[in-house]
């Protein structure tokens, strides 16, 4: 296989995750950045732990979807990320009726 063929490999799975991102997006009340991962899910709990000059973030998520181009499933029941950075939640707003 050429990098030829691993870039377009690549590039064409990345476009097949955004449109399946797009076709789920609706389906959850929050969007949640990690600084490793994008997940989108329906209940999210944050604490922070330790102390103040390293703190612990604990995100555990639940009925989840992880934006990751490898996995073969991307749906999943629960979710723990633990993390020294930054993790960004976002109520995302309701669908349309």
């Amino acid at each position: 296989m050429s990098s030829d063929d691993l870039e377009n490999f690549e590039a064409e799975r990345e476009l097949q995750l955004a449109q399946e991102y797009q076709d789920v997006a609706g389906m959850f009340r929050f969007a949640v950045e990690t600084e490793r991962r994008f997940y989108l899910a329906n209940e999210v709990n944050v604490s922070v732990t330790g102390d103040a000059a390293r703190p612990v973030i604990e995100v555990v998520l639940s009925d989840a979807w992880v934006w990751d181009m490898y996995r073969k499933t991307r749906f999943v029941p629960r979710v723990r990320v633990l993390t020294f950075k930054d993790v960004n939640v976002e109520e995302l707003p309701p669908a349309e009726l």
